[in-house]
């Protein structure tokens, strides 16, 4: 174990979300309620019609009501909720006094807790879903009707039991916490009634997975960075990748010299930890799908080097490598769903350190391929670490598709703030089944322009490009971030998601929790699914 992780763990294991099933069983028949081993019954409202004023219950909701023997309509309304997607009010019932009386719900959950769903769209059931996540923490195991309906079919249930889950496992994650002490109240198992047959089943298990790759990226991006250097990383990739049968590569020090990384190699150059480039290729049985290569940022921690950042904005830069982690769980992902099609994840790792030996503001790097870059800001070192990473995709790996994901500017996250991911690429079809993939998973991208009357942002007086703009008043740095990228990317049907935005959050909000946002996994994953 190196100085840099003693007192804290050198490996992590990667946590799973708690159990989610799907019981054909209604909440009148279902033999769960009465054996003991559910702690509380989850029912759904709605907001009331036009002109009406009183809530709309849900299927299950008047079978509830008649089971417990309680007007929850009633005390919806008393509670105050409005039937809007994200509530949830706990009741919690009291048990009787003297052994003569019996109440009505004897024998059944002593907690039944109201949901609203709102439209019951997607996005309006895994609010639901979270809510219901966070007032349920610490319980045992939780039977729910939200979501279902009656009238649905196979298609429509399945899509309410995904978003549903989804929901729930992504608001169910805490980060984890380096302390003597043990985790707190752990997620309760989750229990759909009403619902069962096998395409409602895929459904669960693909929102499972999906939130399973986002618990990783967020797992890794909180991990803090005197535990987390480009070689932690690095081995908790290939632990990882090896465990799932994926072939390997980790470059060293030693490799990425002789192999012309000059960007990977000058952004790590002032850090005590040394870079890496790794990785990881699920090849199908099948093999007549596309080769899809996901480049990942991968700064594992970031000063901003000698353009030092102030130090207000070095203190969520742990979760700089957030790219990168989106990348591992795809690859993953996509060999635990067995994709059809190819992946290959590749990541690059450095930390942006100061010191002796670090990279200045003037300095001509050389990437792989023997493009020379003129550095002018070494807080800009995403894009030099991208730029090594995908000319080496581009040489070596023969990609159908090249996709990099990264935190990349802050001009991202003020342009579009923190729902949408930035979306710029060279394929029209690419950038409309991403966009897609974000709509159907509730990870939102805007698609941008690759401007080119702003290419003289990346050209240089003294070398063959500028990884930032000379002259601020061209602007749009998110765009000339793209614009440089693409320089390195061949003729490949490339994207690039600058997460910046996305990636990180102050608070939970939904589904989506504090500190790293895992933003990018799921996306990715749904795009490879639905792919020819």
């Amino acid at each position: 174990m190196s100085p840099r992780t003693s007192g804290a763990a050198a490996a992590t294991a990667p946590r799973t979300p708690p159990a989610v099933s799907a019981h054909g069983a209604s909440v009148v028949d279902s033999p769960l309620l009465t054996d003991g081993s559910v702690d509380a019954v989850a029912v759904q409202v709605a907001p009331p019609r036009v002109g009406d004023d009183a809530l709309q219950p849900r299927s299950g909701t008047p079978q509830a009501a008649a089971r417990y023997g309680i007007d929850l309509s009633e005390l919806a309304e008393r509670a105050g909720l409005t039937g809007a997607a994200g509530e949830a009010f706990t009741v919690h019932l009291p048990l009787p006094v003297g052994s003569a009386v019996e109440l009505p719900w004897a024998g059944l959950p002593p907690r039944i807790v109201l949901v609203g769903v709102g439209d019951e769209s997607p996005t309006a059931l895994r609010r639901a879903g979270a809510a219901l996540a966070r007032a349920t923490r610490g319980l045992r195991r939780v039977a729910a009707t939200v979501g279902a309906q009656t009238h649905h079919d196979d298609v429509a249930a399945a899509q309410a039991a995904r978003a549903v889950t989804e929901g729930y496992l992504l608001a169910a994650y805490t980060p984890p916490r380096v302390t003597a002490k043990p985790e707190g109240k752990a997620p309760a198992e989750l229990v759909l009634l009403g619902r069962d047959g096998a395409t409602v089943l895929a459904a669960v298990a693909a929102a499972r997975a999906g939130a399973a790759a986002t618990w990783l990226v967020r797992d890794l991006a909180n991990t803090p960075s005197n535990v987390k250097n480009p070689q932690w990383l690095a081995d908790q990739a290939r632990r990882l990748g090896t465990k799932a049968g994926l072939d390997v590569e980790v470059l060293g020090p030693r490799e990425l010299a002789a192999g012309g990384f000059g960007g990977l190699l000058a952004v790590g150059a002032g850090s005590a930890s040394t870079p890496r480039l790794v990785r990881l290729t699920y090849t199908p049985a099948q093999g007549d799908g596309r080769h899809v290569v996901v480049v990942g940022k991968g700064i594992t921690y970031d000063t901003g080097g000698l353009s030092i950042k102030p130090r207000e904005a070095m203190v969520p830069m742990k979760t700089d490598m957030a790219g990168a982690a989106v990348a591992l769980a795809t690859v993953l992902g996509a060999a635990q769903a067995e994709v059809r099609h190819k992946v290959t994840a590749v990541l690059p790792l450095a930390e942006n350190h100061f010191g002796a030996s670090s990279y200045r503001p003037g300095d001509v790097v050389t990437i792989h391929g023997g493009t020379t870059v003129e550095i002018a800001n070494t807080d800009a070192e995403g894009r030099l670490v991208l730029a090594d990473a995908l000319a080496w995709a581009d040489a070596t790996l023969e990609p159908d598709v090249l996709v990099d994901v990264a935190t990349l500017t802050g001009a991202a996250s003020l342009g579009l703030g923190r729902q949408h991911a930035a979306l710029y690429g060279t394929d029209d079809a690419l950038v409309a089944a991403l966009s897609a993939a974000g709509d159907r998973t509730g990870e939102l991208v805007w698609p941008m322009p690759l401007v080119e009357d702003y290419e003289e942002a990346v050209r240089s007086s003294v070398a063959d490009l500028r990884h930032v703009p000379e002259d601020r008043r061209i602007g749009g740095g998110s765009i000339t971030a793209a614009l440089f990228l693409r320089r390195f990317v061949g003729q490949r049907a490339w994207a690039h998601l600058d997460i910046a935005g996305p990636a990180r959050s102050t608070s939970d909000k939904h589904e989506v929790t504090e500190g790293a946002t895992g933003y990018g996994a799921r996306l990715l994953l749904e795009y490879l699914t639905a792919l020819d």
